[in-house]
């Protein structure tokens, strides 16, 4: 039998929430100021353009996509940045003389991580719905599949943390790798509307599979791959397995 220290973990999740809340003008509110002005830009310029067809409507294509971007943007950057805050201030020195193991201490940061991902989307859901009509056919999917981008995510930003000492590092991941997969993942597009050329790298691209699986459950009639649900869980896995190993080996952080 594993000897987890459980309330340690629920402690430490507690103290990780806590800080969210404490600090909702960065962790909430920006993020829905943020996803709120995408909205109003994007209904401004499709009422000009009428960027919807027949078959389906341009902002309710638009709006999943918004809040899943949000979720990995922000899932990245809430972990990432209170682990380098942590070592800044020496409490992450603290942490790890703690009975606590590493792989404790990022299990419980990734498990925060989901529940703010989780908190987050459903308050987007609820804002967002304010500037447009739309539905939430399949809530286990969406459910499914926001857990997966905020567990894949925290994963990364525990990560980035964990090694980073300085935020040049961090910042620097976050523009040059997450807001590229947040943007150019099938956010604001559809896949119909790439160069042929491009269409089967962005199909294999698994971060595309996510927010398009992500967007079907906003739709009814939806035709779903039970194979690639299981092989984005399996990457998902791979990404916490390779965090947990770095924990574990104290990378540039443990003497």
């Amino acid at each position: 039998m594993l000897n987890i220290c459980y309330y340690e973990i629920i402690t430490l999740i507690f103290y990780k929430l806590k800080i969210f809340v404490r600090e909702l003008n960065y962790t909430i509110i920006a993020p829905l100021i943020s996803a709120t002005i995408f909205v109003i830009i994007f209904k401004a310029i499709n009422e000009f353009y009428n960027f919807s067809n027949n078959q389906e409507n341009f902002m309710n294509f638009l709006i999943p996509g918004i809040i899943i971007m949000i979720i990995i943007q922000e899932t990245y950057s809430n972990i990432s940045e209170t682990l380098i805050n942590m070592k800044q201030i020496g409490s992450f020195n603290d942490l790890l003389l703690s009975p606590m193991s590493r792989g404790e201490i990022c299990i419980s940061f990734i498990i925060s991580s989901i529940i703010i991902g989780i908190f987050l989307s459903l308050i987007l859901t609820f804002i967002l719905y304010i500037f447009n009509d739309f539905h939430l056919f399949n809530l286990t999917r969406y459910l499914y599949y926001l857990i997966i981008t905020s567990l894949i995510f925290a994963s990364i930003g525990s990560l980035i943390g964990f090694i980073s000492f300085t935020w040049d590092f961090q910042q620097g991941f976050f523009n040059f790798l997450i807001t590229p997969i947040s943007f150019f993942s099938g956010t604001f597009f559809p896949i119909t509307l790439i160069d042929e050329s491009w269409r089967t790298y962005f199909y294999y691209n698994p971060f595309y599979q996510i927010v398009s699986n992500f967007r079907k459950s906003f739709f009814e009639n939806q035709n779903y791959f039970f194979i690639n649900d299981l092989l984005i869980l399996f990457i998902s896995f791979v990404f916490i397995y390779i965090t947990l190993f770095v924990f574990k080996k104290g990378f540039k952080v443990i003497n």
